[in-house]
């Protein structure tokens, strides 16, 4: 009775293993081609049946597949720092629906749908790149038995089989090897495992390190965080062993180029409140001190030009005070003299004379005051009036000839 329930088992398995085939066909033609094409140009410059101009590639295919990736990861990273804006939120659910899961699931969905946030949209590279991984495993692991699986690759099955870096086969694995070079094929491969893991590791550890605000490293997020600071990098440890040199080749150049394209963002534009957000504006004040730029006060819109809330409120209407009847007749440059009161000490020059006093200035004539009763008096006579005003007084007295007045 074991071996009729074994045979349709066995038939079940065989038809999902050819719908897998049909389904990933597409991509054994496009890695194939991808590989084929890289091939052809290295080999101008390389011997064509030598294992570099296999390995290069490899990384040729690789730049291809994370160049063709670039808009995933630009939105991973909003995602990721609509995430992190969103903590204070997430914790006011929490606090709020704690002891209803089912209430705050459904909390929290609505908030990442309002906001247009994935909280699985970091994982978006890695997932697509997992299917032309396998295609690329599929291709060499064929290759190293001389098979295909597409006919681009039938003229080069061969080279590709024997093709050789550091005497290892890139077609072979850790645990399939035996032979001649077996050694040098498990040097290479544990080499290869150790950059790729750590390359991975030192990834995500600059990630926590510089790129996430302390909010972002509690609670789930975290065990998130921590699920893809160790548990990944010890899952391709462990299948390490069983990936051949080429695909070993192809991940260690993605972490590479992963690494290469995090460090730019931190650097350049980082999540605000992070270590990296503050190293990057302690950069910027150190640039403006050395140029001679006033420093950037972090503020946005007028203020980050150097404008601050006091400097733009409108300045208070001064009302007018009342004067006195002496004030408006003397003026406000009397009022002012009056104000001023003692003058500064005249300074001694630089040379240790002292400065020649100014001369004094001269005192304005006082204002004659007016009558009690208010009526002005009469002008002061000429010379020639009182000289006049005598000889009339002379004549009528009978007095004899005038005499002369003073001068």
């Amino acid at each position: 009775m074991i071996i009729p329930l074994a045979i349709p088992e066995l038939a079940l398995w065989d038809g999902i293993v050819d719908l897998f085939n049909t389904v990933m066909t597409p991509l054994y033609w496009a890695v194939s081609a991808l590989l084929v094409g890289w091939h052809w140009l290295l080999s101008q410059v390389l011997d064509p049946d030598g294992g570099w101009a296999w390995a290069l590639s490899i990384a040729g295919l690789t730049i291809v597949i994370r160049t063709l990736l670039i808009p995933l990861f630009v939105r991973q990273i909003r995602s990721s720092r609509n995430m992190q804006l969103l903590q204070p939120k997430m914790k006011e659910l929490q606090k709020k629906y704690g002891h209803d899961r089912e209430k705050l699931g459904q909390e929290m969905m609505k908030l990442y749908k309002d906001t247009g946030t994935n909280p699985f949209s970091s994982c978006l590279p890695l997932l697509l790149q997992s299917p032309i991984f396998l295609a690329l495993f599929r291709v060499l692991d064929y290759a190293s038995k001389g098979k295909t699986h597409a006919s681009i690759m039938d003229p080069y099955v061969s080279s590709l089989q024997h093709a050789k870096i550091f005497g290892a086969e890139i077609s072979q694995t850790f645990l399939k090897a035996n032979g001649e070079g077996a050694t040098n094929v498990k040097a290479v491969a544990i080499v290869l495992i150790i950059l790729m893991t750590s390359t991975m590791f030192i990834t995500q550890l600059q990630l926590m390190r510089k790129n996430m605000p302390k909010e972002a490293l509690e609670g789930q997020a975290a065990q998130m965080q921590k699920i893809m600071l160790y548990v990944f990098p010890i899952f391709f440890l462990i299948g390490g062993f069983n990936f051949p040199i080429g695909v070993l080749i192809y991940w260690f150049v993605s972490n590479v180029w992963t690494m290469g394209q995090q460090f730019y963002v931190i650097r350049r534009n980082p999540a605000p409140g992070t270590p990296a957000y503050d190293a990057m504006e302690a950069r910027k004040r150190e640039h403006n001190r050395r140029s001679g730029k006033p420093e950037d006060t972090g503020l946005a819109g007028d203020e980050a030009d150097g404008d601050t809330l006091t400097d733009r409120r409108p300045a208070q209407r001064q009302q007018p005070k009342r004067q006195s009847r002496s004030d408006r007749k003397t003026g406000p440059s009397a009022g002012a003299a009056g104000a001023s009161g003692v003058q500064d000490e005249p300074k001694a020059s630089s040379n240790g004379q002292q400065p020649s006093s100014p001369a004094p200035a001269k005192k304005a004539p006082a204002a004659k005051k007016a009558p009690a009763g208010g009526k002005r008096q009469p002008a002061a006579k000429s010379r020639a009036q009182r000289t006049a005003q005598q000889k009339a007084g002379q004549k009528k007295s009978g007095g004899g000839t005038p005499r002369k007045t003073d001068s």
